[in-house]
């Protein structure tokens, strides 16, 4: 990027568009839906995408959330072609954006105290018992603007000179907008300097616009909350001699209570989400429905079918609900329905962060097993983790047996006698043999010989064999598992049977 600003108007010709966080939280939600809009938009309109750190509050700024900002952006599966670039390494260019609106005229020294300017102008000697007005708050400008200081031994602010008059844009979601410069403060565009410091720090309004020229945007997809800062930066961009980009506001998240999405309604950082085993693609798709519809009743929307739909005029003109049981709906989806090869990488990764990974699973006849134990798995998984907890048994012989389904399945008496006749049924089938209808024969003839419902040897033996009293079909189960597992397991079974 070039040292001052770019005032050429923005290449039409191919899309930009940029993504600005700032590192003073994580990455919520919210910021990774307008991540998400951005790169859709970038990518649809094969156009670019550039990563943007705002890191000029030195107060707020958190450095180490840089970092959990970028790894929830690239989970979440948003690239970028630029970046990241970082504001506090670029602070020469602002210094030189506002020297030049000094020299033309939109801007003036401030030297009032910086909590004065901070209220933003307005009038603030209005007594307790006078009537409050609904409308617009009073701007009372300061008598800096007129070169004339209140206190000439401060070190000064730069503001922005509001003009008479209106401004007016349009934005591609929520259409004309029209403001009063009346009631538009003459923004901060470099604060005071603070103790010895030469220069003061750029705001965010001109950090946002300075590097959106030299950057290029030529479109801001941002959160509707920042439609209040469209105008003062519409202003400094033609100051600069710019054309402003098209700016496209999206509506807001809320929690189901319908106030703004915040801790209260739980997580909120996208890295949480990733942690508790969410697929990043299901996340994708059920976030690009917050505030977006490709119109019609689909939902299920694969990351290729986003690309091709998305289009702003899909973006809705009111506030999105975050909706906890949908967001598990989409997971269980993807489930159930992606691919086994592209759902196998994740599963993968979550044996390997549990420890249960075998490299022999990785290629050959290791990798068929692994996949038909996936499959077999899946419909009544509902997160990541399920994989390495619920289904821990067919992963690894180490793992506990439940003891609510011991004490439910286990209580007859016969079982232990029963387990010990399967094992050595079931010992007898050859591996050739080892089929679905051979281990269901095989159960049913012991319970038809024991004068017992299959049911009961059914429910003990899946106890037995996985720990559990609720997995996947039985004889299924079984064949997956192989005989000399299913044997093994029985017969170790009956040491804790006969304890009982």
């Amino acid at each position: 990027m070039s040292a001052i600003p770019n005032n050429a108007a923005p290449n039409t010709n191919r899309v930009r568009v940029r993504f600005a966080p700032s590192p003073t939280g994580y990455l919520h939600v919210g910021g990774a839906r307008t991540a998400l809009f951005n790169w859709l938009f970038a990518r649809h309109q094969r156009g670019a995408m550039i990563l943007r750190i705002e890191d000029t509050d030195t107060e707020r700024n958190k450095p180490e959330l840089v970092q959990g900002i970028i790894d929830g952006l690239r989970w979440l599966g948003v690239d970028w072609d630029e970046g990241p670039f970082y504001q506090s390494q670029r602070l020469e260019m602002y210094r030189a954006a506002a020297q030049k609106c000094l020299a033309n005229g939109s801007a003036f020294l401030c030297y009032c105290p910086p909590d004065r300017y901070a209220g933003g102008d307005y009038a603030t000697d209005a007594q307790d018992d006078e009537p409050k007005t609904s409308g617009p708050r009073r701007i009372v400008r300061c008598t800096c603007r007129d070169a004339k200081p209140t206190n000439p031994g401060m070190k000064p602010a730069i503001r922005f000179k509001v003009p008479a008059g209106e401004t007016i844009f349009t934005d591609a979601v929520f259409g004309p907008g029209r403001f009063s410069n009346d009631e538009i403060e003459d923004f901060v565009l470099l604060r005071s300097p603070r103790g010895d410091d030469a220069h003061g720090l750029p705001t965010y309004q001109l950090g946002a616009v300075v590097d959106d020229i030299d950057m290029r945007i030529t479109h801001v997809i941002r959160g509707a909350d920042h439609i209040s800062n469209t105008p003062k930066q519409v202003l400094l961009y033609r100051a600069l001699g710019a054309e402003p980009p098209i700016f496209a506001h999206v509506p807001l998240i809320l929690g189901p209570d319908k106030r703004r999405l915040s801790k209260r309604h739980g997580a909120t950082d996208v890295n949480m989400y990733r942690d508790e085993g969410f697929l990043a693609e299901a996340f994708r798709n059920f976030l690009a429905l917050l505030g977006w519809s490709p119109g019609g009743d689909q939902e299920y929307l694969r990351t290729t079918d986003l690309l091709e739909k998305f289009s702003l005029e899909g973006v809705s003109h009111t506030n999105a609900v975050f909706d906890r049981p949908k967001l598990e709906w989409f997971n269980t989806q993807y489930l159930q329905k992606l691919p086994i090869g592209d759902l196998l990488p994740d599963v993968e990764a979550e044996l390997k962060r549990s420890g249960l990974w075998k490299p022999e699973w990785a290629s050959g006849a290791g990798h068929e097993w692994f996949a038909k134990t996936v499959d077999l798995l899946r419909p009544r998984v509902r997160l990541l983790p399920d994989f390495s907890s619920w289904s821990r048994a067919f992963f690894t012989d180490d793992f506990e047996i439940d003891p609510a389904a011991k004490a439910k399945f286990w209580k007859d008496p016969q079982v232990p006698e029963l387990l010990a006749k399967l094992a050595e049924a079931l010992a007898a089938i050859s591996s050739a043999e080892w089929t679905h209808d051979a281990c269901d024969h095989a159960l049913r003839a012991l319970a038809e010989a024991e004068a017992v419902k299959a049911g009961l040897l059914i429910n003990a033996t899946r106890v037995a064999i996985v720990g559990q009293a609720v997995a996947p079909p039985l004889f299924d189960t079984m064949v997956i598992l192989g005989r000399d597992r299913v044997v093994r397991r029985l017969r170790r079974a009956l040491p804790a049977l006969s304890a009982a």
